[in-house]
C-alpha cells in the first residue's frame, strides 16, 4: 500500500472508530497544510478546509485560496471556507497593550486560528487535524504551544519535508504552493521559516538524521553550523515537545 493510502486509511479508520463526523484544517498556502487537507479528503469523510487570513500578505493569502479551490475542484467531499480574523485579533491586540510583546503577538495569531478551528469542530462533530512535519513537531519545536500545536490528530508528523514534498507532487498539488518557501505567517514583515531558523528544511532534515553520528565524520563549517542551529531549538523548544510537567503525590 502506498504511504498516501496508508495515511488516508489510518485517518478514516480513527474517525470512524471515535465516532466523528469530519475533518476540519487549516490551510495556510504552505505545502504541509496543502498535503495534509488532501490526505483528508482523500478518505472521502466531509472535510472542512478553512483559510483564516490574519493581517496576512497577499500572496499566502492567494495561495491558500489557490489551494481551496483546487481541492473544492477534486474533491466533492470538501467544505471550504474563508474567515478573516483581522477584528478579532485587533481587539485582543487593543486589549493587551499592557502586555505589548511581539513574540507573544505573533503566537497569539496562531492560537486564535486554533481556536477557530475547534469552533468549527465542536458545531460539525468533527477534529482539529495538525499540519505539522517531523521536523518542526519533534526536531526544532517550530510551532506555537496551543496554537497550531493543537491539535487532535497529526498525519504528517513523522514525515519529513522531503516526504512531504513527494506526496505534494504525487497528489499534482499546485507547483507554485510546492515552490513556496516555508513561512509560518505571523509576523508582518512576512520572514520566512528558513530566516528564522538559520537553515534550510532540508539541512535540518540532515541534522536530524545525523545528530547521533555527528562526531564519527568530518563535518564542513556549514555542517557544523547547522547541528548547532539544530541542537540549539531543539534544546530551547524541548518543553514544547514534552508533556507538561505534573506534580505527583507521594513522590
Amino acid at each position: 500500500m502506498r504511504l498516501a493510502d496508508k495515511i488516508s486509511k489510518w485517518l478514516k479508520e480513527y474517525l470512524q472508530k471515535n465516532k466523528l463526523e469530519a475533518f476540519v484544517v487549516g490551510v495556510s498556502g504552505g505545502i504541509d497544510s496543502a498535503v495534509t487537507s488532501t490526505l483528508c479528503a482523500r478518505t472521502g469523510i466531509p472535510t472542512i478546509a478553512v483559510n483564516m487570513p490574519l493581517h496576512s500578505k497577499d500572496i499566502n493569502t492567494n495561495l491558500s485560496n489557490l489551494h481551496l479551490e483546487w481541492l473544492r475542484k477534486n474533491y466533492d467531499n470538501v467544505k471550504i471556507d474563508v474567515i478573516c480574523l483581522d477584528s478579532v485579533f485587533g481587539a485582543f491586540f487593543e486589549a493587551m497593550q499592557k502586555y505589548e510583546n511581539d513574540l507573544g503577538f505573533a503566537n497569539s495569531k496562531s492560537r486564535l486560528r486554533m481556536v477557530t478551528l475547534y469552533q468549527i469542530a465542536a458545531k460539525t462533530g468533527g477534529i482539529v487535524v495538525g499540519t505539522g512535519n517531523k521536523i518542526e513537531d519533534f526536531g526544532v519545536g517550530f510551532f506555537t504551544k496551543y496554537g497550531d500545536g493543537g491539535v487532535d490528530i497529526s498525519p504528517i508528523a513523522d514525515l519529513t519535508k522531503t516526504q512531504v514534498r513527494k506526496l505534494a507532487k504525487e497528489f499534482e498539488i499546485e507547483q507554485t504552493i510546492i515552490d513556496a518557501p516555508p513561512t509560518d505567517g505571523l509576523w508582518e514583515d512576512a520572514r520566512s521559516d528558513e530566516e528564522q531558523i538559520g537553515a534550510s528544511y532540508e539541512e535540518l532534515e540532515w541534522a536530524m538524521n545525523n545528530i547521533k553520528e555527528k562526531a564519527a565524520f568530518k563535518l564542513t563549517d556549514r555542517q557544523k553550523e547547522i547541528i548547532m542551529i539544530y541542537e540549539k531549538f531543539n534544546k530551547e523548544n524541548s518543553h514544547k515537545m514534552k508533556n507538561i510537567p505534573i506534580f505527583k503525590l507521594g513522590e
